[in-house]
């Protein structure tokens, strides 16, 4: 009958010792431990990304894809050269601009949309029909509107403090431009010269700083997809 007391001290015992290595896995709320989470805990630039830079960041991105098929579709339909020059500038711009946001977004902890917003893409659609002159005057009508409203918006944004202001503050020069040359394009060509190609203030391209362009915006109320989503 003496065994079964020492039989159970020895459980007690047993059990003692293996609790604190058990209680040591699990957490708190019961289950398994594991390291704490990625995302916004390991990248302080992203815990003090508001909805509102979010919301930046995803239109800016739309905007430079909808701007790159925007140029590619001048340069495929545009009736007179300063429109096909100008379809060039966008897609080297907007195409350079949106990997600096793609760069901007992975240190923000973001991930940026791949495609145009659904609106852009309507717009691009109908100016896809057109072709010739009434192409350029519906591209450039459309360019200088959504080349406006991208200005405001960058302009604002520049306002702000950190990497997204920063960037945002680079990036109106070039806007300002691309409006510039987007209402050159809805005044009648020069007499004088071959068809003329448009120029552009300052030098070098790219949205990114100067006065050589960035994600600009200039040009016909009708175009496809350009500029920010809206």
């Amino acid at each position: 009958m003496t065994h079964k007391p020492m039989l159970a001290i020895g459980l007690a015992a047993a059990f003692a010792l293996a609790a604190p290595t058990a209680f040591a896995q699990m957490s708190p709320q019961g289950g398994t431990a594991r390291p704490a989470a990625q995302g916004t805990q390991g990248n302080p630039a992203a815990a003090k990304m508001s909805k509102a830079d979010e919301r930046f960041l995803t239109e800016a991105m739309q905007g430079d894809l909808a701007e790159v098929q925007m140029g590619q579709l001048a340069q495929q339909k545009g009736g007179n050269d300063r429109v096909k020059e100008f379809g060039q500038t966008l897609v080297k711009d907007h195409g350079d601009h949106s990997q600096k946001l793609q760069q901007l977004g992975q240190q923000m902890g973001m991930t940026l949309p791949s495609e145009p917003s659904a609106r852009q893409k309507a717009d691009h659609d109908r100016l896809s029909r057109l072709s010739g002159a009434q192409f350029d005057r519906e591209f450039a009508r459309h360019m200088v509107e959504d080349h406006r409203r991208d200005i405001s918006k960058y302009q604002a944004e520049a306002k702000k403090s950190g990497p997204i202001g920063d960037m945002a503050k680079q990036t109106v020069p070039t806007l300002q431009q691309h409006l510039q040359m987007a209402q050159e394009l809805t005044r009648p060509a020069p007499t004088t010269g071959s068809g003329g190609g448009m120029g552009r203030s300052g030098t070098g391209g790219g949205m990114e700083g100067g006065q050589g362009g960035s994600m600009g915006r200039g040009g016909a109320s009708g175009g496809t997809g350009g500029g920010m989503s809206r």
